[in-house]
């Protein structure tokens, strides 16, 4: 059986109209005119067919069926709204899941999260990491911070953070007793470490005019922050995402041997689908990450 309800305004300003036996005072309260309340009320009388308030020359009174329709009325939006709240209460709080690189994960990401559960202790942040493209709607993602341009079909998207590559390697390389690392051209004694995805080095040796060092040798790995930590172990000198080796360089582990950085056209983007976007959680999490990049720390 259908229920039978009046329209939710005309309740709203039954209810207050109600207690404060005022329509002026109802309608202050409920941010609208005198004429707004008594064109609900009488809206109200005419849906159930029951008169509801006696209007006298200086005051209100309610009718008998008025006051016995009150007390249900307003416990009816006590509930709706108790139930309203109980919803954005849970989603501020619960398991997240976001889904980002692997490098990105580990260097930039997952080392700043214990300042976020310190804030937000109710939020459980979850972390898919993966080198590919995830769809999150499919995989039941809330979000995710996607390398790129920017442009993501039916994602909003936030740039995080943009990016330069450098030269970095271990500090005990730039005073090495046999080859100190002290000028581009030292870079032919030293091992070239290679990401697979990101490096470069025959076009980054010939823009600095080194020459006898081979481009093409080296170990090369498949994750940006495999390749910042065989630098931090000495290894080797590596081609740095500022990103990736944020940290490491932040703490002394790494240092840029030579003043020579160059922007890249990609960027860091914090995205997720339009459903999503203005969750309580999302917009948390969102505007903490946008915060912590904009603070470079």
């Amino acid at each position: 059986m259908a229920r039978r309800l009046p329209p939710m305004n005309t309740l709203r300003a039954f209810e207050a109209a109600g207690r404060l036996l005022s329509f002026t005072r109802a309608a202050e309260e409920l941010h609208v005119t005198q004429a707004a309340i008594s064109h609900q009320i009488k809206n109200l009388e005419t849906s159930i067919g029951v008169r509801l308030f006696r209007r006298l020359n200086r005051a209100l009174l309610m009718t008998e069926a008025g006051q016995r329709y009150l007390p249900a009325v307003r416990d009816a939006l006590d509930a709706l709204g108790d139930a309203t709240n109980g919803l954005t209460r849970t989603d501020e709080s619960g398991v997240l899941m976001i889904s980002t690189l692997p490098s990105f994960a580990a260097t930039w990401l997952v080392p700043r999260l214990t300042k976020f559960r310190t804030v937000h202790p109710e939020i459980d942040i979850l972390i898919s990491a993966s080198d590919e493209i995830v769809d999150l709607v499919r995989d039941d993602l809330d979000m995710g911070i996607r390398y790129g341009s920017g442009t993501y079909a039916g994602l909003r998207s936030d740039r995080l953070l943009g990016e330069e590559q450098f030269i970095v390697c271990n500090p005990r390389l730039v005073n090495d007793g046999l080859y100190p690392l002290r000028e581009p051209d030292d870079l032919r004694y030293h091992t070239l470490l290679h990401d697979e995805a990101f490096t470069d080095w025959q076009r980054w040796l010939g823009e600095m005019g080194v020459s006898g060092a081979n481009a093409a040798r080296g170990p090369t790995f498949n994750h940006s922050n495999v390749v910042i930590e065989a630098a931090i172990d000495g290894q080797g000198v590596a081609l740095a995402r500022s990103a990736i080796a944020a940290a490491a360089l932040a703490d002394g582990r790494l240092v840029k041997p030579f003043d020579i950085s160059v922007p890249l056209a990609p960027a860091y983007y914090v995205v997720s689908p339009w459903e999503n976007a203005e969750r309580a959680k999302v917009v948390i999490f969102r505007d903490w990450l946008l915060a912590e990049a904009a603070a470079g720390k």
